[in-house]
């Protein structure tokens, strides 16, 4: 394999910090980025929303089911960010560069899958354990007042 995926899962908190970063140096000349690197996030998709009569344009993440978004900025000056409906897409496009419908390319995207789909198990697998660590409670739930009548009724 010549070129293995480079992608780490963040969270939320983490992708809105380097939204923001992109955000405050827009404007400068050349821009130095907090994290540079590849990045993808689980369950949320990248909205925009232009105003009536401004020119900028806002961007939001929302939660969306089984949707991902792509962070790369491996030179640590530009941030390009899309959304995939797949992991696999996500992975293929920051390690290739293309998205799934492009045909310009010496290499297809059902190519690129079988050659890497170990690492996106890998990955995959990473998303089962954080959801399931998501789903155990902190603590364990704190007794009813009708679940304490219950067992007083017993005695």
């Amino acid at each position: 394999m010549k070129n293995p995926i480079r992608a780490t899962i963040i969270s939320v908190d983490q992708a809105r910090a380097m939204l923001k970063d992109q955000h405050e140096q827009r404007d400068e000349r050349f821009p130095q980025l907090a994290i540079s690197g590849q990045y993808i996030l689980p369950d949320y998709r990248l909205t925009r929303k232009r105003e009536a009569f401004k020119i900028r344009k806002h961007t939001f993440l929302k939660r969306h089911f089984r949707s991902y978004v792509a962070f790369d900025s491996d030179n640590g000056q530009t941030l390009w960010i899309h959304n995939f409906p797949s992991l696999s897409e996500a992975c293929f496009w920051l390690n290739t560069g293309l998205k799934p419908g492009d045909t310009d390319s010496a290499k297809s995207y059902q190519d690129w899958k079988g050659e890497h789909a170990d690492e996106i198990e890998v990955l995959k697998e990473q998303l089962r354990t954080q959801h399931k660590e998501k789903k155990q409670p902190a603590a364990p739930k704190p007794l009813t007042v009708a679940a304490v009548k219950k067992a007083h009724a017993k005695k």
